[in-house]
């Protein structure tokens, strides 16, 4: 292998992340020596023996050393241990707070370039918060190194989820907030972040040489006319208009029951989503097992599965790799279209 890996933390120890990573070495052998796996050595044996199949784990000293890992073996490096391991399927704050010390210690990788891209396992945000960390997700503490590396307070560090699979790829301009907070972040001033921020995504970082973008209204039939609500007259409109004006192929806003199949038709590259469920659903429901959700807007590429922890499953040896394979996938290819 040829320059720095691709580091993969761990997640939740008592989730399926520890199990979804050793079968991905089971199913992509290549990528054993292209890759590094932060997390705990214990976590990760117990994982092999709950899928029941003999799984060869071997330790590194850090990134520089992932490329003498020999093929289908789990390239660790065991910098972030549990004093103990924690039930499966249950919260834990010791499993919570390991779970995001991986987490910041590969952004941390990233921002030297120790490592080329960061894939995370699934981590529990009720584990988070459970050992006292203020971050609701994956996202806004991979926004809060990044913005402390760079010196800046993480607003000045906008970032977006987008979430894609084969079929559909959707932006959303508000993340892990309530359904209530959703509606007041649609503002101008993060409709017009979020447009940027993907325009420069496909078209900068991919290399798109244009990028067709739609734009969800908030409210159903994109409001009717002011009819049921002013939003996409006062608020989406004029921020598509800006986002044309300034030479983004931006198109809206559009009913939000409709966009998503026109999206998948091929009649546009991305949907911008008003909040969550409003974008998450429609990907969800069209291939949950091969999405991939990515952090726009970092200075290192971020990718991960578009699940959680799963802790109903969790040691059951049945998780389904296939998520965080194509999270692994699609971090190779932003690898590629930068190179």
């Amino acid at each position: 292998m040829t320059g720095a890996p691709i580091a993969i933390t761990m997640g939740d120890a008592a989730g399926i992340g520890p199990e979804i990573i050793v079968r991905l070495f089971q199913r992509r052998p290549d990528w054993s020596s292209r890759c590094v796996v932060i997390g705990d050595q214990a976590a990760l044996r117990r994982a092999a023996r709950a899928i029941g199949e003999p799984v060869p784990i071997a330790e590194v000293d850090g990134p520089a050393h992932a490329a003498d890992v020999p093929p289908g073996a789990v390239p660790l490096w065991p910098a972030v241990t549990l004093s103990r391991l924690p039930a499966w399927g249950q919260v834990d704050a010791a499993a919570g707070r390991a779970a995001a010390d991986a987490v910041v210690l590969a952004a941390q990788c990233a921002l030297r370039g120790e490592v080329a891209a960061v894939v995370t396992a699934p981590l529990a945000k009720a584990a988070l918060a459970a050992a006292g960390l203020p971050y609701p997700g994956h996202t806004e503490l991979l926004q809060a190194v990044a913005a402390q590396h760079l010196g800046l307070p993480p607003e000045r560090l906008p970032v977006r989820m987008m979430l894609s699979n084969p079929q559909l790829r959707t932006v959303l301009v508000s993340i892990h907030v309530s359904l209530r907070q959703a509606l007041e972040l649609v503002t101008p001033a993060n409709l017009d972040e979020t447009l940027r921020i993907t325009h420069a995504h496909f078209t900068r970082v991919l290399g798109w040489p244009g990028c067709r973008i739609a734009v969800a209204g908030l409210n159903p039939h994109a409001g009717e006319d002011g009819l049921f609500g002013r939003e996409e007259l006062d608020i989406i409109a004029p921020a598509v208009a800006r986002a044309r004006a300034a030479g983004i192929d931006a198109h809206g806003p559009l009913p939000p029951d409709t966009v998503f199949w026109r999206a998948r038709q091929g009649e546009f590259d991305v949907v911008i989503a008003q909040y969550h469920d409003q974008g998450l659903i429609p990907v969800k429901v069209t291939g949950l097992a091969d999405g991939v959700n990515s952090t726009l807007g970092l200075p290192f590429v971020r990718t991960s599965p578009d699940h959680g922890t799963a802790f109903d499953i969790a040691g059951r040896g049945c998780a389904d790799p296939s998520s965080l394979q194509a999270a692994v996938a699609a971090a190779l290819e932003v690898l590629q279209a930068r190179a």
